[in-house]
């Protein structure tokens, strides 16, 4: 469970894919980031339709290295165990939200939406981690606020921001571990910073567009406005 590092030697061109594949319930999006170079790929909140996944995974060609939670709830880690059992993949997820991801209401809810309690993590990740995946690579940027141990994933102009920033909109501060002063703070100071053409890819299909940009976000976003962006 220690840091990730970077791919030693240069990079050069990253041929990185990026499905995303909308799910059944909840309007949650699993996105599917693949290394063609190494046809391994991670799957980020694989939280129902294992077979509508799974398909993916397989037209692709791929195999998954990992599976990532952006945070604990249940309706981004319902499908972790059976995503796990199917795949043989590692789970990872932020050490802050272990605990949330592990307790007995979350397995609970999960059992509610059809899956069943996660397993615990193989992995515990921190701000700045980086996941290895081939010779693609997502940083870990810890982004509280949601909940304690929201993260983001950054790669190559691609920010998978989970339930922290929607298109439009941004994540609920009104559970367990949540704030709306802190998950502000972790949008203008870690998001908002980014190149401005960042593709901004929302854990839920909750805008009028299935993906944004940080610019777009930083003009139109009416929760972040307040802020002076």
């Amino acid at each position: 469970m220690g840091h990730f590092g970077w791919p030693s030697g240069s990079r050069g061109i990253l041929l990185m894919e990026i499905k995303q594949i909308k799910l059944s319930k909840m309007a949650t999006f699993c996105y599917l980031v693949g290394d063609e170079t190494t046809k391994t790929c991670a799957l980020i909140d694989p939280a129902f339709n294992r077979k509508k996944i799974l398909a993916e995974v397989k037209k692709g060609g791929y195999v998954v290295k990992y599976i990532i939670n952006t945070h604990c709830h249940s309706d981004h880690t319902a499908g972790n165990a059976a995503m796990l059992a199917s795949t043989g993949a590692q789970l990872l997820i932020h050490e802050l939200d272990v605990e949330g991801l592990n307790s007995r209401l979350n397995r609970f809810f999960s059992r509610v939406l059809g899956g069943k309690g996660s397993p615990r993590p193989d992995i515990l990740l921190k701000d700045g981690d980086v996941i290895e995946i081939g010779e693609t690579a997502l940083r870990v940027i810890h982004t509280p606020g949601h909940t304690m141990g929201s993260i983001c994933l950054y790669s190559d102009g691609n920010l998978f921001t989970g339930d922290t920033l929607f298109v439009g909109a941004v994540g609920r501060t009104d559970l367990a571990g949540g704030s709306g002063e802190i998950l502000l703070k972790s949008i203008t100071d870690k998001i908002y910073p980014l190149a401005g053409d960042t593709i901004v890819w929302p854990g839920h299909d909750y805008g009028p567009a299935p993906n944004s940009t940080v610019d777009h976000e930083k003009a139109t976003n009416p929760f972040t406005q307040q802020q002076g962006f």
